[in-house]
C-alpha cells in the first residue's frame, strides 16, 4: 500500500502492522489526526520539527525508514487477512539495508514479527546487527496502551536530542 522507506545507513526502521484506511487513502503514512506518530517523533527529538503525514518522504534525510509488515492489504488489525503479515519478507528487507534498530510501532506487529511473549522496549534478540524495539502503538484506537516514555527511551537509545535540550 505504501512504498517503503529503506536506504543503508538508517538510525532506525519504524514497523507497523499496515497502513490504516487513512492512510492508504492519503497516501501517507500515520496519515490519521488522531494518530500520535508524528508529534512524537519531533517530540522525542527523533524529527527536528514535526512533519506533517505527506512529507513522510522527508524522513530517511533524518536517519529514519518506513516500512509496514503487511504490504498487499490495509485497514485495522482485526481486518488483515491472516496471511497479511509477510515476515520473511521483513526480515530480507532489513538485512538489505542494516539499520541500528528496528522499532515495531505496536505490542501486536511486535509479536507477529517476532513471537512468543514480549515487552516494550529492547527486545533481548536481534536481526543480525540490527537491535529489535517495540512500542506503543500511537494510534488513537490503542490509547489505553499510551506510553510516550518508551518512545523517549528508543530515542536515547538511537542518539536522539529532544527539542529544547541542545548541547
Amino acid at each position: 500500500m505504501l512504498p517503503d522507506l529503506l536506504q543503508p545507513g538508517l538510525a532506525v526502521v519504524f514497523c507497523g502492522t499496515a497502513a490504516g484506511a487513512r492512510s492508504a487513502r492519503e497516501g501517507a503514512y500515520y496519515a490519521h489526526p488522531g494518530n500520535l506518530f508524528w508529534r512524537t517523533l519531533f517530540a522525542t527529538g527523533l524529527t527536528p520539527r514535526q512533519l506533517a503525514p505527506a512529507e513522510f518522504p522527508l524522513v530517511n534525510g533524518f536517519g529514519i525508514g518506513l516500512t509496514d509488515l503487511a504490504k498487499f492489504h490495509y485497514g485495522n488489525d482485526d481486518q488483515l487477512p491472516r496471511d497479511a503479515f509477510d515476515v520473511d519478507a521483513l526480515k530480507q528487507r532489513i538485512a538489505r539495508v542494516g539499520p541500528r534498530v528496528l522499532a515495531f510501532t505496536s505490542k501486536h506487529a511486535g509479536r507477529a514479527a517476532l513471537g512468543g511473549k514480549i515487552d516494550y522496549g529492547l527486545q533481548a534478540t536481534t536481526w543480525g546487527a540490527t537491535q529489535l524495539f517495540v512500542l506503543p502503538s500511537p494510534s488513537g484506537q490503542a490509547r489505553g496502551a499510551w506510553n510516550v516514555a518508551t518512545w523517549h527511551d528508543l530515542a536515547r537509545l538511537v542518539g536522539a536530542q529532544p527539542p529544547g535540550t541542545e548541547r
